[in-house]
């Protein structure tokens, strides 16, 4: 068998560069259908003054009111210190206010503010939306195929 040539011509500018074998790769196609999603998703978060981990966060503590802070590090799957910066943008921003816990004086209960609730589900609305345009092409059905795909993979 002939071996290819060594020296292929480059693309043209603008030319898509040939991805196919890792496009075979599960973890490749996963990696781009996230980064589509992740940088629109943070377009329309930005119209909300968040970023995808703040409203993440935002949305945790308004599901779950009263949370502490050192279990809103494990549901993000962050270091405590990390969130610490996330609570505080959030708190600066008027989303959500933190309470010592009267029982261990060391720990913070977090809720969300009306404010932080109405941008909550604003933001939620608006991430809805932009997702059903980037997944126009999948029917209902399939959507739910892939969600349910998805946790399978993740392990939920």
């Amino acid at each position: 068998m002939a071996e290819p040539p060594v020296d292929m011509p480059a693309a043209q500018a603008g030319e898509r560069l040939p991805d196919h074998r890792l496009r075979r790769l599960t973890g490749y196609a996963l990696r781009l259908a996230y980064h589509r999603l992740k940088n629109e998703a943070s377009r329309v978060l930005e119209g909300f003054g968040l970023r995808t981990r703040t409203f993440s966060a935002l949305a945790i503590i308004c599901d779950t009111p009263g949370l502490r802070q050192t279990q809103l590090a494990e549901v993000l799957h962050m270091e405590r210190s990390n969130t610490v910066t996330l609570v505080d943008a959030l708190e600066r921003g008027g989303l959500i206010q933190r309470r010592q816990v009267p029982e261990d004086r060391r720990s913070y209960a977090l809720r969300a503010t009306a404010e932080g609730r109405r941008v909550c589900a604003a933001a939620t609305a608006a991430l809805e939306a932009q997702e059903d345009a980037a997944l126009a092409g999948l029917s209902p059905e399939e959507r739910r195929l892939l969600l349910g795909l998805l946790a399978k993979v993740d392990g939920g």
